[in-house]
């Protein structure tokens, strides 16, 4: 048998008076979904468990059959690990993102969604000025980079109480500083980062091409070296993982699978669709699994951007899930599975909590004699499960 497991980031909204009333996901043509749906089961599942937040993080920790509450020790130790960084115990890393702060508010959570050829001038420059035998900054991919620090303090400082730069977008930083013990050294690396930054060659040349700079970083999504059995040792499958986001391939190195680098993703709207579902065809004739990550979807939500929303899902539909749904109609033994990792609703523009929809496919796979893919639909059937790893647990077994 063989698994594939699609997850549009985000995808999941909250019905919107625009689109009379109905969730992006439901005004979106995405009749390959929707085929899914009329041919498979569709239900609610719980990715986010009680008392975690709403994260990327847990919820595609959550999406590959993971338990977060066992499993999580933070966000970017798991982007730490798809850069082969490897943590000691006295060592904690920080999500380092580069931002853009205007008189203390944040105006842009990713400095215009910044060249990762441009952020690793920024990168190199910060070690050059707060790098030290315990600090090291590491470049990432467009924003989204990292800062490990090794101290006796490490297990306090991955306590810290820290917010998302994106969920705080037009609001004054002084209220969301790092806080807690210890935070005072964190909150100077942040603020000094300002003066190192504001004049720097590339900044100055975004500001000349009305570009936003990127003028601050931002730490948050701290923690110490994470523990994951293997996809292998808990499902009895072999596997690949296909994303742009150094979080999701994190993830997927410390479980083991095969990370795929496809050409030409971003992790923004102008991503390889269609690469990403060309090369997660070509991995499964070498292993049974793959988890085919779409972060577009995401990124529209969190820029509050309702018709990039739609045309995203749309590309995802036609792009990823329509080859994979003919490959499927090709081959007896295939089963998809298609979910967000969480809700970003367009207009809260940061994630929630609630149970969100999922759409099987496939061999022995039940009718649930849905009309589409979407939230309304989801809770029609009255299909439920508690958690991501329930859910993939049904979804490999042998005999549903």
């Amino acid at each position: 048998m063989k698994y594939i497991v699609i997850v549009p980031d985000g995808v999941a909204d909250y019905p919107v008076e625009e689109l009379n009333g109905q969730t992006p996901l439901a005004y979106a043509k995405t009749p390959h979904m929707d085929f899914l749906a009329q041919n498979g089961t569709v239900g609610l599942v719980q990715t986010i468990p009680e008392g975690l937040p709403a994260g990327s993080d847990i919820g595609n920790l959550s999406a590959l059959g993971y338990d977060p509450q066992k499993s999580f020790s933070g966000r970017a130790p798991l982007e730490a690990a798809n850069l082969n960084i490897t943590l000691t115990d006295n060592e904690v890393v920080f999500r380092c993102n580069v931002v853009t702060v205007t008189n203390d508010i944040m105006s842009d959570y990713s400095a215009g969604h910044i060249s990762s050829q441009e952020a690793e001038k920024l990168i190199t420059t910060l070690n050059e000025k707060l790098g030290t035998s315990s600090i090291r900054f590491y470049s990432g991919k467009s924003y989204r980079h990292l800062l490990t620090l090794k101290t006796p303090l490490a297990a306090t400082l991955a306590q810290l109480r820290c917010t998302p730069p994106h969920d705080i977008l037009n609001q004054d930083i002084k209220s969301f500083l790092p806080s807690g013990d210890g935070s005072e050294q964190i909150i100077k690396m942040m603020r000094g980062s300002q003066e190192i930054l504001k004049d720097h060659p590339v900044n100055l040349a975004r500001q000349a091409n009305n570009q936003n700079p990127a003028n601050m970083i931002w730490l948050w999504g701290q923690g110490q070296k994470p523990r994951l059995p293997s996809f292998q040792e808990k499902f009895q499958l072999s596997g690949s993982v296909i994303s742009a986001v150094d979080l999701v391939n994190g993830i997927g190195k410390l479980a083991g699978l095969q990370v795929i680098s496809v050409p030409g993703v971003t992790g923004y709207y102008d991503t390889n669709y269609r690469g990403k579902a060309d090369y997660a065809l070509r991995s499964l004739a070498h292993r049974d699994f793959v988890f085919i990550h779409i972060e577009a979807t995401d990124e529209a939500s969190h820029n509050g951007d309702l018709k990039m929303k739609v045309a995203c899902t749309e590309r995802i539909d036609n792009e990823v899930v329509a080859p994979i749904l003919d490959y499927a109609k090709k081959h007896d033994d295939v089963r998809i599975l298609i979910l967000p990792d969480h809700r970003t609703p367009v207009i809260k523009r940061t994630h929630t909590k609630e149970p969100v929809c999922f759409v099987m496919f496939g061999k022995k796979v039940p009718k649930t004699n849905s009309s589409s893919f979407c939230e309304s639909e989801a809770e029609r059937s009255k299909v439920f499960f508690d958690s991501g790893e329930e859910l993939m647990s049904f979804f490999i077994k042998k005999n549903l």
